[in-house]
């Protein structure tokens, strides 16, 4: 495993995280999910992702639990605040001063630790200001639940605004969590390089475009039983854009691409996008232990200029790339 340090910081992260969006308490059971995690830290992974969100806090749980027993100072421990949870009240939700105060503990009980060491705003709240939630944030710092803040999904404009206040209120804004992958680069014109400019990494979620990079779904033919594709609880949403014949053509043409550089087709995907010098850390999920194996196996992989350059030959046609798809919703969602 490989480490890189994370935005303009001292703070280091294995660069493939272990994330547990639509897996734990909702995909797979507890003993299973429960040694997926065993597997990340046996394959040498130290850095794990939650959010308040998964599974309605279920998720936070599960993950707390299949850590507990473990060296605190030696994880990395990320969740998230912003979408609904617990009943869905009007103040279960967003960026507000209330929400914020009331989601870090909530979260520290389920995960079993006195702080997290990243809180992040799981999307941009239009509709609290900026500065109250900056200043909430500050004071979630100087309280020592987190040691330090990010963002997911924010444009390049509210990473400067953000940016900007998290420096006046004395506190870092070091990471931002993106969707990246071969087929989506939606961040690449604008927000990479405002972040870098900040000092702010890329932690990036869903680097095999939920499972598609994988090869396993073909062009004409059903989706395979049991793959997210199948799934109604959420996965079968997140990934039906990328169920083009197009894209599921060019895909297959990835596959010799992965063969000559010794790589499976999702170890390739990871590995793309840990080349972008703008991210830190690729986050995967799995709902088998192998899977976790096997995708940390992309740690370290070194892509050559002529790698990179016919892997853009056949995906870049059919990849999207329009900056203004990094939105965060106009009104909150309760």
């Amino acid at each position: 495993m490989r480490f890189r340090y994370l935005g303009n910081s001292g703070f280091k992260i294995s660069e493939i995280i272990f994330g547990n969006w639509l897996t734990h308490a909702s995909q797979v059971e507890n003993d299973v999910a429960t040694a997926s995690v065993h597997a990340a830290l046996d394959a040498g992974i130290t850095t794990f992702d939650t959010a308040d969100a998964y599974a309605n806090t279920k998720a936070e749980k599960v993950l707390g639990d299949a850590l507990r027993g473990q060296r605190r100072q030696s994880l990395e421990i990320f969740t998230k605040v912003y979408w609904p949870t617990g009943p869905r009240g009007h103040n279960d939700t967003g960026l507000s001063r209330k929400h914020i105060m009331e989601s870090i503990d909530g979260s520290l009980s389920r995960l079993g630790t006195d702080y997290v060491d990243l809180y992040q705003a799981h999307r941009f709240d239009n509709e609290t200001p900026l500065e109250e939630t900056m200043q909430a944030f500050a004071d979630v710092v100087r309280a020592g639940k987190a040691l330090y803040i990010g963002v997911s999904e924010w444009n390049a404009q509210q990473l400067r605004a953000g940016h900007a206040l998290a420096k006046e209120l004395g506190f870092q804004l070091i990471s931002n969590q993106p969707q990246y992958s071969m087929l989506w680069r939606v961040i690449e014109s604008e927000v990479i390089p405002a972040s870098r400019e900040l000092g702010i990494s890329q932690i990036v979620w869903s680097p095999v475009a939920q499972g598609v990079l994988t090869g396993k779904y073909k062009p004409g033919a059903e989706p395979p039983a049991g793959s997210r594709a199948t799934d109604e609880k959420g996965g079968a949403g997140a990934i039906e854009k990328f169920l083009t014949d197009d894209v599921l053509t060019a895909v297959q043409r990835l596959q010799p691409i992965a063969d000559e550089a010794g790589l499976t087709l999702a170890q390739l995907a990871v590995a793309w996008v840990l080349q972008n010098p703008g991210v830190a850390g690729a986050i995967v999920g799995a709902s088998r232990p192998e899977q976790v194996a096997s995708n940390a196996k992309a740690a370290g992989v070194t892509l050559d200029p002529e790698v990179l350059a016919r892997i853009d030959e056949v995906i870049l046609p059919v990849a999207e790339t329009d900056p203004s798809l990094t939105v965060s919703p106009a009104t909150r969602v309760a």
